[in-house]
């Protein structure tokens, strides 16, 4: 294959491409600014990870601050 064709249509279902997803784990990261004349008036930053939970990975946080 040499890529100079357009890839093959594939059609997966939302629910297949949601396990897809969070079995490796997704990392949202955005920036949302509200200006007015030049004036920055609100900044919002987004950094979210998004995975699955599984009683094998060990708790991010010490015991007792959730």
């Amino acid at each position: 294959m040499t890529g100079d064709g357009p890839l093959p249509e594939r059609r997966i279902a939302l629910v297949d491409l949601l396990d897809r997803l969070l079995a490796g784990g997704v990392v949202l990261t955005g920036d949302l600014t509200l200006r007015i004349a030049d004036v920055d008036l609100v900044r919002i930053d987004l950094h979210a990870l998004i995975s699955s939970v599984d009683a094998a990975v060990p708790v991010p946080w010490p015991e007792g601050t959730a």
